[in-house]
């Protein structure tokens, strides 16, 4: 069978290089014993080295090409060799409601919404590897107090400790893309919940850097509309919102933070 031709409509970047598509397999065995699940596989130059590991693996390709290169190139992974869409799938069934690492070359398209849906999922997901572009590995990455620290840096880091490993250049991909790429390992942090409303955390989270440049004050009220009766007290003077954020940035906050912002938020709307 020929090769799969790369298609642009799924962000597809086939990674040519094999030493580095063996430094990224080789990223699970920090997370030893777990089965694996590798999205996007694609013509398998990072699976042929996850295969040869000891633990059980499956891999998740929506491309149809890809399955059929995968189903004859890789004989003994037919029966798990999934030609589904991980953004849909129930990952409780994956592996019958055990614990897996996530790996993969992640399309950069999609990759900020496989990692919401492994927040979603992190019971199942201790460890969490693989490549994606530069840019997004910065903001997982950074701490506070940097211009990369915003959303993504946030609700990953209050549950994960992220690990940025290397950099990949754009010309080890067929066809190259036009930014850097980066290779992560996120492995689950000792949170078991968050002293708020986990719901409303990702809100003010997400509202606070949607205007990052501004003020809490200001940034915060499409959540705390500062002229309604239920927010008096929340922007007074003396107000512990006043005191510790009012005049703060978002990048400024540590998820620590954020825990008690939310928890202001939270009494602000019910009017205590």
């Amino acid at each position: 069978m020929r090769q799969v031709r790369p298609k642009k409509n799924l962000g597809q970047h086939f990674l040519t290089d094999l030493t580095i598509a063996k430094r990224i397999a080789d990223t699970v065995d920090a997370c030893q014993g777990l089965p694996v699940l590798e999205v996007g596989p694609g013509m398998g130059v990072v699976t042929q080295y996850l295969v040869e590991k000891p633990r059980e693996l499956k891999v998740v390709e929506i491309d149809r090409e890809s399955v059929a290169y995968l189903m004859e190139h890789f004989p003994r992974l037919r029966d798990n060799i999934l030609g589904e869409d991980f953004l849909r799938m129930d990952l409780h069934g994956v592996f019958g409601g055990r614990q897996f690492v996530l790996t993969g070359n992640y399309p950069y398209d999609i990759s900020s919404q496989i990692f919401f849906k492994m927040l979603d999922n992190r019971d199942l997901i201790p460890c969490c590897t693989g490549m994606i572009q530069h840019e997004v590995a910065l903001r997982m990455a950074s701490q506070p107090g940097t211009k990369q620290y915003g959303i993504l840096s946030v609700l990953i880091q209050a549950w994960y400790d992220v690990e940025y490993l290397f950099t990949v250049e754009p010309s080890v991909f067929n066809p190259p893309p036009k930014v850097q790429s980066a290779v992560i390992r996120m492995t689950r942090n000792r949170m078991e919940r968050l002293d708020c409303d986990e719901a409303l955390f990702r809100q003010v989270v997400k509202t606070a850097f949607n205007q990052r440049r501004k003020m809490l004050r200001v940034s915060l009220r499409p959540l705390v509309a500062p002229d309604g009766e239920q927010s008096a007290l929340f922007y007074g003077e003396s107000s512990a919102f006043t005191r510790q954020f009012a005049t703060r940035r978002p990048e400024q906050l540590s998820i620590s933070d954020f825990v008690v912002l939310t928890n202001l938020v939270a009494d602000a709307i019910k009017g205590k």
